[in-house]
């Protein structure tokens, strides 16, 4: 037999050859492997067992041929160090939303301090916001809504498996949350324009629920900031994650519904404009 590392090389120029991360492969190599990335440097040169061989080769061409997103196959996508369960019900949570949450908690401390504070996550699809909020920041109570019932129980499965203590309700945005208060709003709404082209790999196989945000993908923005403070208390924090080239439009959103906030619009670690904070003190 090969080695692993005579292996993962050809595998990896398949993937490239055929317009797919190369990095996806070595996940899976992992995964059917059971090892860490240190395991793995220490068996380059090693021979790879056959079983092993044909369930990596079954992998991979899941993957490159059959278009399937490699945290579909190993079931789970590491968020903020935790294991986070995904399927098609959800959307695979990005690198770019760990930005977003390790800011949240770096402008609740500015702004609150160690105050208790509620706070809600709109549209949680996984949990991966909320459950990970909740497990980070004891002072948080978080409550999270979505309207996909398939979400909400991927998301209580996250909930349940990582020690979370979310309160999930169902409904249209900020519907299910009528007569209650927060201090913090959070969202990661969809927001990808109708008719923007989408890899095959996402728009196959994450909801598209998830994913178009109307014609200028900003219509899900629209009806939270409209009626946001409906269910904040005086002093609040909003947390958007957004795409890179909405900032300036989001603002003029903003500005519109909400008087006497503070708007700070930070760039990823890519240096692009994608998220956006109001903060009322």
């Amino acid at each position: 037999m090969p080695t692993y590392r005579e292996i993962l090389k050809i595998n990896e120029q398949y993937a490239l050859d055929n317009q797919k991360e190369d990095s996806g492969v070595k996940l899976l190599l992992m995964h059917f492997a059971k090892m860490d990335s240190a395991d793995l440097l220490l068996s380059m040169d090693e021979e790879m067992p056959e079983t092993l061989y044909q369930d990596f080769l079954y992998g991979v061409d899941r993957f490159v041929a059959k278009n399937i997103p490699v945290q579909h196959i190993i079931g789970f996508q590491e968020f903020f160090g935790y294991n986070f369960k995904v399927n098609h019900d959800v959307l695979i949570p990005r690198f770019e939303t760990e930005e977003l949450l390790g800011n949240i908690l770096i402008i609740y401390e500015e702004v609150f301090g160690s105050k208790k504070v509620k706070v809600v996550d709109i549209g949680t699809g996984s949990g991966c916001l909320a459950v990970t909020l909740d497990i980070e920041e004891s002072n948080m109570e978080v409550f999270a809504t979505d309207i996909s019932e398939e979400a909400l129980i991927v998301a209580k499965e996250n909930n349940e498996s990582l020690g979370g203590n979310v309160t999930f309700l169902k409904g249209n945005l900020l519907e299910p949350l009528k007569e209650m208060k927060f201090d913090i709003l959070v969202s990661n709404p969809p927001y990808i324009p109708n008719k923007e082209f989408v890899e095959g790999l996402i728009k196959d196989n994450e909801p598209n629920v998830a994913l178009f945000g109307g014609v200028d993908g900003l219509d899900f923005y629209r009806a939270i900031i409209k009626d946001a403070e409906s269910i904040l208390n005086e002093s609040y924090i909003i947390a958007f994650e957004h795409a890179f080239n909405k900032a300036k439009d989001l603002r003029k959103i903003i500005k519109k519904h909400l008087k006497d906030v503070e708007v700070i619009q930070k760039k990823d670690l890519q240096g692009k404009d994608r998220m956006t904070f109001i903060v009322k003190k």
